[in-house]
């Protein structure tokens, strides 16, 4: 029975009846749509909804599966048209990390309209009518960002923001929130805000240029750690330059044992896809709401001193 078909039939029974004829369904198909799939943090991000899949489907005995609609490179108008297909294909819900709010709070209204719910994570569209969105307080983040830093400079330098996508409204929040921090530190200036396009190899490009114009730059807020997923992408002497990043990923972490990078900041990447699959299968299975519209989770702090520990992590989360 199509979506629509099952909405008319279930609006027509009484009250208990369509949450007795949602459980008695044993499959269901979740749509992934994430920013880019070159990403490493959204790769991991599958990992998650792959594996809360298996978990949950285990659990509940149902079939669960996970439709992977993620485009190569970031872009809001692809994103907004995975959405429109799942959908068509017949997605019991969707989860999805908004490049551009604007350009995709329409599609996401279009599909709740159509009986689909949505989650966002990571970056949301707060002006639609998803249903819950999962990830740290960007603000927060900034801030915690930006206090980290100024601890590691003394509370004295240059300071360069590298920022990613202008129009991701998470990273946004996140640059407001280093700046908001920066303006409490008399002797921390902000150079610039330095954007990009969201892979490694342009992220490295961007902090380059940024060094060769700014040499006096004494350490770098990244509110992402894109640079950090590939290799030599911090060309000064360790400890010259100081540098807080958000994420922890393998190859990142490479950088906090050579001392170009002081503390990592990690977010619960893995949780964004499992979390995102146990909200979407509460709504559409149990048919609960979940208790708040925002699911904040924490950052873990990474240093030198734990960074052995917090790899041990990734065994499990990216098996080789």
């Amino acid at each position: 029975m199509n979506r629509r078909k099952f909405l008319v039939v279930a609006a027509a029974l009484p009250a208990a009846a369509p949450v007795a004829w949602a459980q008695s369904r044993k499959s269901y198909t979740f749509g992934l749509v994430a920013k880019s799939q070159g990403n490493a943090v959204f790769q991991v991000a599958r990992v998650g909804a792959e594996a809360a899949a298996r978990e949950l489907g285990e659990k509940h005995g149902l079939r669960l599966r996970i439709d992977w609609r993620t485009p190569n490179d970031e872009d809001a108008q692809k994103q907004a048209e995975a959405i429109e297909q799942l959908v068509l294909a017949g997605a019991d819900g969707i989860a999805v990390s908004c490049s551009d709010a604007n350009k995709l709070t329409a599609a996401i209204d279009k599909a709740v309209a159509s009986g689909v719910p949505v989650a966002t994570f990571d970056s949301d569209a707060p002006a639609s009518k998803r249903l819950v969105t999962y990830g740290v307080d960007d603000q927060q983040c900034g801030e915690q960002v930006m206090v980290e830093l100024a601890r590691e400079m003394g509370g004295k330098g240059v300071v360069a923001i590298l920022a990613g996508n202008q129009n991701a409204p998470n990273l946004q929040r996140r640059v407001a929130g280093v700046k908001a921090e920066a303006a409490r530190h008399s002797g921390i200036k902000v150079r610039e805000t330095y954007y990009h396009r969201e892979t490694p190899q342009d992220a490295a490009a961007a902090v380059e240029r940024a060094m060769q114009a700014s040499p006096d730059i004494t350490g770098w807020a990244m509110i992402g750690g894109w640079p950090l997923f590939t290799e030599n992408a911090l060309r000064w002497q360790p400890g010259t330059v100081k540098c807080v990043s958000v994420d922890a990923l393998p190859m990142q972490l490479a950088y906090l044992r050579s001392g170009h990078v002081q503390v990592l900041l990690a977010q619960q990447c893995f949780q964004w896809g499992y979390r995102s699959v146990e909200h979407l299968l509460n709504k559409v299975h149990f048919r609960k709401n979940p208790p708040v519209a925002k699911d904040v989770s924490p950052l873990e702090r990474v240093t030198r001193e734990n960074v052995e520990a917090y790899a041990g992590n990734w065994k499990k989360w990216l098996p080789k």
